[in-house]
């Protein structure tokens, strides 16, 4: 029987380095959202505008995303992710000159954004692709989890080390992101595996869709996907956390830090304890039982006016959360060849950055009209409808029992 202990999955060089490289890009990657959400409210003042942040971000993801899973089946996807992070760094260094040159503005903020986006749409489905060609099948929900362990690490230190450094000025922040994406882009682009390239052939509407029509005919990944997607959209409340720290919270930089790295801290304790003990039974039903704790959390959160107690319902939905990305993202790449999981992994990106991106545009939108407690509010009980209609639209998924 083959060892899948931890200890032979940390034997896995490859893997070990592409963890590193996700642990200094993701670092960097969050102190950026810190910074620029934050000096977007400090210079506009607008709900609006923070949603914005999101929606620039989405779109450019959104349009490329077939090309993006078409360039990741037939590129090296170590040297996609590195280019990636070399573009983010890149965006980072002009805000930093920006901001000490005193042209920083809500345009250039937007700008910014569109960048990230079309970066993050080649990184995420290359980088999604990646991880099962470092290690073997049957140890990748194991891979996935610790995966996850130096994601949410990097997620809790990074707007906590944001919030910190953003003490002595933005462009402190982005200096220090610059170098992140420069020491990750290092580690990934000098990674070796075992790469074929794919044969040619011309580029048609077919072989450009195969990643939609794919998830289309598995009914239990899509009812994954689509879950994450929904849920997020309604619940999520990652751009108003700057409005709720200083309006309704009475925090500064630092307790922002604080209330964005809380949903990572109980993502992080579930991601080793999912280490430990990899889900087995009932993943299906595990799945949608999450989704609706992390809805009844957003529903707390909403109503909460001490940060103590915002901090604490943040981290059992980062918690709820986790549970449902090791479930969608290991059943994703399971079920799909290696010859498209680049056009699948990006059709999986969309959702994912739907849920994000998207679902702070919607937040943005909607507190600017109903104001923030209203739509974190209704968000959360948007999810909770979400996880009971999902139940029944997909019974496959329900009835889900094991992974492989």
């Amino acid at each position: 029987m083959p060892d899948l202990s931890l200890s032979a999955l940390l034997r896995q060089r490859a893997f070990v380095r592409m963890w590193f490289a996700r642990l200094f890009g993701t670092t960097g990657n969050q102190m950026l959202m810190v910074a620029v959400g934050w000096q977007m409210y400090d210079l506009t003042h607008s709900a609006w505008d923070l949603g914005l942040v999101g929606l620039y971000q989405f779109v450019p993801a959104l349009l490329l995303t077939l090309v993006a899973g078409h360039v990741a089946d037939r590129v090296h996807r170590g040297h996609i992710v590195a280019a990636c992070m070399a573009t983010q760094g890149l965006a980072a260094t002009v805000l930093v000159l920006a901001t000490q040159g005193h042209w920083a503005s809500r345009e250039l903020l937007l700008m910014v954004s569109v960048a990230l986006g079309a970066a993050r749409a080649f990184q995420m489905p290359a980088q999604q692709a990646l991880t099962p060609m470092l290690v073997p099948p049957a140890m990748l929900p194991r891979a996935m989890a610790l995966s996850s362990v130096g994601m949410q690490s990097a997620i809790i230190g990074g707007p906590a080390l944001g919030g910190v450094i953003f003490v002595a000025g933005a462009a402190a922040v982005y200096g220090t992101c610059a170098v992140l994406f420069a020491i990750g882009g290092v580690l990934v682009g000098g990674l070796k595996y075992a790469h074929a390239p794919a044969p040619r052939e011309p580029v048609t509407v077919q072989s450009l869709l195969a990643g939609v029509s794919f998830i289309w005919q598995r009914k239990p990944v899509l009812g994954a996907v689509s879950l994450d997607l929904f849920a997020v959209l309604l619940g999520g409340a990652t751009a108003l956390l700057p409005m709720y720290a200083k309006d309704i919270l009475h925090t500064g930089p630092w307790g922002l830090g604080l209330l964005r790295a809380s949903p990572a801290v109980g993502a992080l304790l579930t991601s080793v304890v999912l280490t430990r003990w990899p889900l087995e039974r009932r993943v299906g039903r595990t799945l949608l039982m999450a989704v609706a704790l992390y809805g009844s959390c957003m529903l707390v959160f909403g109503l909460s006016r001490d940060i103590g107690l915002s901090m604490l319902v943040l981290a059992i939905s980062g918690g709820a959360d986790m549970v449902s990305v090791v479930v969608r993202q290991t059943l994703v790449q399971l079920e799909t060849p290696n010859a498209m999981r680049g056009r699948v992994s990006a059709v999986n990106s969309v959702f994912i950055g739907a849920s994000n991106q998207l679902g702070e545009f919607e937040s943005g939108a909607s507190a600017a009209w109903l104001g923030p407690v209203a739509s974190v509010v209704l968000g959360g009980v948007g999810t909770l409808l979400v996880a009971a209609t999902w139940l029944r639209l997909f019974p496959s998924l329900a009835r889900r029992d094991r992974m492989l």
